[in-house]
């Protein structure tokens, strides 16, 4: 026990010791803390007054050196302004000079002034004079004559002008004779041979399709339930299908013939395949105005590689293509384009000129035509702007925007494409006109005649292409039948719309008569 009891007691008195001599190192260790702080923060004093003074020498080295560059700064702008004083005072010296010389100009002038209108007043006096005398001799002129010298004068201006007017007319009718007489066969030679050498059928388009089937049942499959399909049909190629009484057949109604031919073999193919909803409707439209549109790229590479024409811009063979679904006075427009420029290729051979120009120019010269944007242009000025557009020459441009006289005409090409255009619309079979708007126009010819002094009666014949006037031996004379057939062929050529041209002839017929009794 005793044992134990020293070995308590000397742990006892172990662990105070240790715990004193642990106290102790670390109030030491805490003391030399303390004393490395404030060394550190005495370092960090004097560092930071050295860098203080540094700054300080700094700071004034750089106000010291913008001082010394301001002062530089301001001495310079003051001999500037010490050089713009003295320019300033040398011109005011030479103004003060100048003001000198034209307050002398001035009193120059002044007194040519005052002699000019001493001058201006004898000269004024004696035109007065003059007048006066002038007056007094009109006066017994007009007493002599019993005319004032107004009514005289108009009848002076009234007879030189009807007198020059018969001679230009007979002027312009030698000229037309004479020219006639040297142009007209070989006009005719070149004419008659262009239309020989490309003469085609041509192709007319409605605005309704026939869509045959095999039996009327189809039709209430293609109306479907409560007209679900068809009312799918129509929305989705915009055209109207009419499913009447007649008989195995389906009508397409539509002015657009793209529309049209989409719809025609879209439910060529819904009718084929047998299902027809809807959705499927909708899968073959997509799917054949797909079809279509690579068809009128195939038909426009087709035709410029059947006419030798090179380097033409995709989007004008596209629309090229599109011609074959586009017709005027119901004349196919594409096999008219084509017809227009094998026209001009022969004429211009024949002329001497640029062919592949010509029919380069004859193929796109109605390209204004087919797009359905710009309907406030005319299609020359448009098929222009497109031509323009897509780089072509500038000689095409021209015959594009001048084939309806819309612009100016500035090269050879220009005419032969008008004529070309006219030829291909006025040739037999080329075009079709409803019977009214055909009677209607005739009807508009003969009035439009009519409504001249001295007209008798008047005939359209040729279809409308030719106008004959009967007028009054008594009140109209050979001058004035010259004059009367310009004026009437110029006014039908302003206010009417007309295919190819109308020739006016105006007939003058004196007879004699006599009885022997």
């Amino acid at each position: 026990m005793e044992v134990v009891l020293y070995i308590f007691v000397g742990l006892v008195v172990g662990i105070l010791i240790g715990r004193y001599l642990l106290q102790k190192l670390l109030k030491n260790q805490e003391i030399a803390a303390q004393n490395k702080v404030k060394k550190i923060l005495k370092d960090a004093e004097n560092n930071a007054e050295i860098l203080k003074k540094n700054k300080l020498l700094e700071a004034k080295e750089k106000f010291l050196q913008m001082k010394a560059e301001h002062e530089q700064e301001v001495s310079a702008k003051n001999n500037t302004l010490n050089q713009r004083e003295n320019t300033i005072k040398q011109k005011e010296q030479s103004l003060n000079q100048r003001m000198e010389n034209v307050n002398r100009k001035e009193q120059d002038l002044d007194n040519q002034k005052k002699n000019l209108e001493k001058q201006l007043d004898l000269t004024q006096k004696k035109q007065d004079e003059i007048e006066h005398l002038k007056n007094q001799h009109i006066q017994q002129l007009e007493t002599i004559a019993g005319l004032s010298a107004e009514e005289a004068k108009n009848q002076l201006v009234d007879s030189l002008r009807e007198e020059a007017r018969s001679k230009a007319m007979m002027q312009i009718k030698d000229i037309v004779d004479e020219a006639k007489l040297t142009a007209t066969k070989e006009a005719k030679k070149v004419v008659i041979q262009t239309i020989q050498r490309t003469a085609t059928e041509s192709a007319i388009e409605n605005t309704v399709s026939i869509f045959n089937i095999e039996n009327d049942e189809i039709k209430g499959r293609v109306i479907g339930r409560e007209g679900r399909n068809i009312r799918a049909l129509e929305a989705a190629t915009g055209v109207e299908i009419i499913v009447d009484d007649t008989p195995e057949a389906i009508i397409l109604s539509g002015f657009d013939p793209v529309r049209r031919e989409i719809a025609r073999l879209a439910l060529h193919r819904l009718v084929t395949d047998g299902r027809i909803h809807p959705a499927r409707i909708e899968e073959v439209v997509a799917k054949t105005k797909k079809q279509i549109e690579e068809e009128i790229v195939e038909i426009g590479e087709r035709t410029v590689i059947d006419l030798g024409i090179h380097g033409l811009h995709p989007e004008l063979i596209r629309m090229v293509g599109r011609m074959r679904y586009r017709s005027s006075y119901g004349q196919n427009l594409l096999q008219h384009s084509r017809e227009v420029a094998n026209f001009c290729a022969v004429m211009a051979s024949e002329l001497g000129l640029n062919v592949k120009l010509a029919k380069r120019a004859g193929l796109l010269h109605d390209i204004g035509k087919v797009p359905d944007d710009n309907p406030e242009l005319p299609h020359a000025i448009l098929g222009m702007q497109l031509a323009e557009k897509y780089k072509e020459h500038p000689e095409v441009c021209n015959a594009i925007g001048a084939h309806h006289d819309e612009i100016e005409m500035t090269s050879m090409i220009s005419p032969i494409v008008q004529a070309c255009d006219a030829i291909s619309g006025a040739r037999p079979g080329a075009r079709r006109e409803v019977v009214e708007s055909y009677i209607k126009r005739l009807k508009e010819l003969e009035e439009l005649a009519l409504s001249y002094p001295g007209v008798e009666k008047t005939f359209a014949i040729q279809a409308g292409r030719e106008l004959r006037v009967v007028v009054e031996s008594e009140r109209v004379s050979d001058a004035q039948a010259e004059i009367l057939a310009a004026d009437i062929s110029n006014r039908i050529q302003t206010e009417m719309t007309y295919p190819g041209q109308i020739k006016v002839t105006v007939i003058r017929e004196t007879r004699s008569v006599s009885y022997a009794k």
